[in-house]
Formats: C-alpha cells, sequence, structure tokens
C-alpha cells in the first residue's frame, strides 16, 4: 500500500507509517499543483492520500479518482497535534474505500 502526504503536512509525520511505502507531495516534485490535477497525478502512484483540506472533498468529485482520501482534523497541522492521529489512520488503512474520503480527529 503506497501512501503520499499533502504538502501542508510535515514531512516528518512519515516516520509514523512504518511498514508502508510514504512520500510526500515536495518529494514527489508537485508542490503548488491544484487539486484536482494533483489527485490525477496521485491516483497514478498511490494508493491513498492524507490531507488536512477539509474541503476537498466538497471541490472534487472523488469517485471519479483511483484513490481514497484520509482527511485529519486535528488543531492545527502540527507535527505534535498530527501525531496523535496516526493510531487511528493505521486502524483504518486497510478499509477505506478507494473514491471516499474518511475523516479522522481525535473526538
Amino acid at each position: 500500500m503506497k501512501l503520499i502526504l499533502d504538502e501542508c503536512i510535515d514531512r516528518r509525520l512519515t516516520k509514523e507509517f512504518i511498514g508502508y511505502e510514504i512520500k510526500t507531495v515536495p518529494q514527489m516534485g508537485w508542490e503548488g499543483t491544484k487539486n484536482g490535477k494533483l489527485l490525477a497525478l496521485i491516483e497514478k502512484e498511490f494508493d491513498i492520500f492524507i490531507t488536512v483540506d477539509r474541503n476537498l472533498s466538497f471541490q472534487q468529485n472523488l469517485s471519479q479518482f483511483n484513490i481514497a482520501v484520509v482527511v485529519l482534523q486535528a488543531k492545527s497541522n502540527r507535527l505534535m497535534d498530527l501525531k496523535p492521529l496516526v493510531p487511528k489512520i493505521l486502524d483504518i488503512l486497510s478499509t477505506v474505500v478507494k473514491g471516499q474520503a474518511v475523516v479522522i480527529s481525535l473526538e
């Protein structure tokens, strides 16, 4: 399973996904790419896109993309606020559905 973190997520979060192939949008050279085009690029190489963009599922028709989206909801996108979400992310990775978004929060 191949994962990719959005550019606004601290790249150090990748260290929490042991056993997964994971990259960041900047590592792929895709920073600044708009959502529709970005999702089209991502679906060619990855299975799951992890983002903090809460509006993505409203702005894009995710069902047209062959990728699952995990939206993180935390106090901020700082590493210390996102790390507590990792266990929940790991728990749902095997059940996420391509073409849909799932929201992960501490609540």
